[in-house]
This record gives C-alpha cells, sequence and structure tokens, in this order.
C-alpha cells in the first residue's frame, strides 16, 4: 500500500511542474481553437496560362510520337519485303503485285513505273518516292531506254483460260475487281473461244483489254459442253450468255412450229434473231 502512495506523493517542485505542463496545453488547445492557421493567399491562374501549358505539353506529346516513328532510309523499291511495304503503308495486293512482277526477272526502274507495277495511290507515292534510290546506271536515260526495250522483248505470253487474278492485276488498269469479272467472265463462257470476248467484259475499257490482250492470248479453246437445241430445256437455253428471255422464247416457239429443227442454220430464220452472234451462239447449240 505504501509503494502505491509513493507514486502519487510529490514534492513542491514536481506540483509545480505539473502546473506549468498543464498550463502550456491549455493554451495550446485555445489558441488552435481560436487561431486560423491556413494560408489566405489564392493563387490565381488565367485561362492563358492554361492554354500556354496545354500548347507545351501537346508539343511535347508531337515529339514523342515522332520519335516513335520508324525512321525511313533511302531504298531500292525493288526489294521491298512484306514488312518494309507494310511499313511504307503499301497494302498486301501491292506488295503481292510488285513481289510477282520482281519473280519474272524484271525492275522497276522509275517512280511512275513503280505506280504502274503496284498500283499505289499518288498520295502514297508522293511520300515514299523521296526515299526511292536506283543504282546508278539507271539514272542514264539511254540505259532506260535500253532496258525498256528489254522488258518488252522478253515478254512471254501466256494463256487467257489459265491467267489467274494475282497475273492480270500486273496489267496496268486491271485491279482486284475487274480482275475477278474477267475470271466470272470465262466461268460462264466455259472460258474464251476468241480473244474478242474479252471486250464483252462488263466495264472493261477497250484499251484496257488491249494491254491484257498483250500479254494473254487464247492458245487452247476450251471443249464446250453444247446443247441439243431439240432436247434442251427452256432454262438450259437461257443460261446461254449470249441468249436472253426475248430470244430463248423465239427459239422454242420455232422448235414447237416445225417440230424439230433439222440444222443450226434454222435459226437465222427467226425474226430478230442476232446473226452477228450466231457464230457465238452455235458454239453452245447442236441440232444433231
Amino acid at each position: 500500500m505504501k509503494n502505491f502512495k509513493s507514486h502519487f506523493s510529490f514534492n513542491k517542485k514536481q506540483r509545480n511542474g505539473i502546473f506549468f505542463l498543464l498550463l502550456i496545453i491549455i493554451v495550446l488547445q485555445i489558441s488552435f481553437f481560436y487561431v486560423d492557421f491556413s494560408s489566405e493567399e489564392n493563387i490565381q491562374i488565367s485561362q492563358k496560362e492554361i492554354a500556354l501549358f496545354q500548347k507545351e505539353m501537346d508539343s511535347l506529346r508531337l515529339v514523342e510520337v515522332e520519335k516513335s516513328k520508324p525512321k525511313i532510309y533511302p531504298f531500292n523499291p525493288n526489294y521491298i519485303s512484306d514488312y518494309k511495304g507494310y511499313q511504307l503503308g503499301m497494302s498486301v495486293a501491292e506488295i503481292d503485285k510488285l513481289l510477282a512482277f520482281r519473280g519474272k526477272g524484271l525492275f522497276v526502274n522509275s517512280a511512275k513505273q513503280f505506280q504502274e507495277v503496284t498500283g499505289v495511290h499518288d498520295s502514297l507515292l508522293l511520300q515514299i518516292v523521296p526515299y526511292f534510290k536506283f543504282p546508278t546506271w539507271v539514272t542514264s536515260k539511254k540505259v532506260k531506254t535500253t532496258m525498256s526495250v528489254k522488258q518488252k522483248e522478253v515478254i512471254v505470253l501466256k494463256d487467257l483460260n489459265l491467267a489467274t487474278i494475282e497475273e492480270l492485276q500486273l496489267v496496268n488498269g486491271i485491279g482486284e475487281k475487274r480482275a475477278e469479272r474477267i475470271i466470272n467472265y470465262r466461268t460462264k463462257l466455259q472460258g474464251f473461244c476468241f480473244n474478242e470476248q474479252l471486250y464483252e467484259v462488263w466495264n472493261l475499257d477497250k484499251d484496257v483489254a488491249n494491254k491484257v490482250l498483250d500479254r494473254f492470248k487464247v492458245m487452247k479453246p476450251p471443249v464446250i459442253q453444247q446443247i441439243n437445241v431439240n432436247e434442251a430445256t427452256f432454262k438450259e437455253v437461257l443460261s446461254i450468255v449470249y441468249i436472253d428471255y426475248e430470244l430463248t422464247k423465239k427459239i422454242f416457239n420455232y422448235r414447237d412450229e416445225v417440230a424439230e429443227i433439222q440444222s443450226l442454220e434454222e435459226l437465222k430464220k427467226i425474226d430478230g434473231f442476232p446473226l452477228g452472234l450466231f457464230d457465238r451462239i452455235a458454239l453452245y447449240l447442236t441440232a444433231k
């Protein structure tokens, strides 16, 4: 018990010290309660300063974007790889055209020829043409002319009936859509029998068709599956490219009148029969 009381018995100096400590605590509490220590200074930022700061941030961002772009060094366009073409912004079809052209052992010797081969848009050509670097001998006009003549001499004609979409696209003026239309029309015809049938392809200019015929010819005419005009159904005759619905009706009306058509030459007797297409129609019909 004595030990316990000894903890709470103080001398005069200790009591004075405790008193002053309590007094300091009370004074500090009162000062914190009544005195405002917050700063009254308001930071004013104008819209002009904000705009200048934003402009500086945008400029720094543009610098970072430019740094992140791959740097283009001068290059020979004849040796563009898939990855290089992708970096330059070329499409897969454009890259494939260039690779197919190079696969024939031919070389691009000017920016104009590069565009003719690949079909790249003018805007893209203007961006990348400053980086084209051709061999020194290409810069000579005389040598360019000689090379152009040699290239024309090495063109090997191919069978129009075996041409693929990719091969047709190598012709200047033939894109993927036109190449597909040529192939589709060839399928409807069961194959081209004459070179002139190429002019019948829808929306194919004669000048472009002539460029195609500079590279492709009908070398081996197809074997057309002929239909007996006396046994054919209305739908079978109508499926022939050169015969429309009205002409089909006339052919069947004539067949009903004569009971049996003895020769295809009889079809010329039908009123309104297109005599100029007789040779083509005769490829698909027989009277035997």
